[in-house]
């Protein structure tokens, strides 16, 4: 990291500001004392401004070009899309976080409260994403974006209700595999973004 950090110094300040930011947070996210993962709420506020909007606007950054009402928008919108993919990445895992003594976000909250979490975070961030649909103008002429983006949030429903209705009957290794998909979904949700506000 500290050598990614060097690199960046080629960069804009805006990137190097970022990288020296999640270079801490992860520190503070895995490094003992700190340790934060292992702190529920705090592992899951890291997880939603490091990777969920600080990572996508390291991205915008290294461009040096300016962000714009429906940019900012849109990386908002994935500060919420990651607080629902946290938690579904350690709900199959609870067990194994028990015995080490770890107490995660979805530990504290549950099976149940942790999947409601991820729908509703899930449904924050689309909204966001339609606002930032708006802001940059979309309109009757651009149907495919509007589409597109419908897609994404279906690929979202389809991993997360059934995964709601069935999670009381469900194997750690079920849970696991709906981890996998809602990381397909977090990747359909991506290339939309950069497809639809890129092109």
């Amino acid at each position: 990291m500290s050598a990614g950090l060097a690199g960046s110094l080629l960069l804009p300040v805006a990137y190097r500001l970022v990288y020296a930011v999640c270079l801490v947070l992860s520190v503070l996210y895995s490094v003992p004392p700190f340790r934060l993962k292992a702190v529920p709420g705090a592992d899951w506020a890291i997880n939603m401004l490091g990777f969920g909007t600080l990572t996508p606007y390291a991205g915008w950054a290294a461009t040096g070009l300016p962000v714009g009402a429906a940019g900012l928008l849109v990386l908002i919108g994935f500060c919420p899309l990651f607080a629902a993919l946290s938690p579904l990445t350690q709900i199959y895992q609870i067990e194994e976080d028990a015995r080490r003594g770890d107490r995660t976000l979805a530990r504290a909250l549950g099976l149940r409260r942790s999947l409601l979490v991820a729908a509703g975070s899930a449904g924050l961030a689309f909204a966001l994403f339609g606002a930032a649909a708006i802001a940059a103008g979309w309109g009757s002429a651009d149907p495919w974006r509007w589409l597109a983006l419908g897609l994404a949030a279906l690929a979202w429903g389809l991993v997360l209700l059934p995964w709601v209705r069935r999670y009381a009957v469900m194997s750690a290794r079920e849970h696991q595999r709906g981890m996998y998909h809602a990381l397909l979904a977090w990747a359909i949700t991506d290339v939309v973004v950069v497809v639809a506000w890129g092109s």
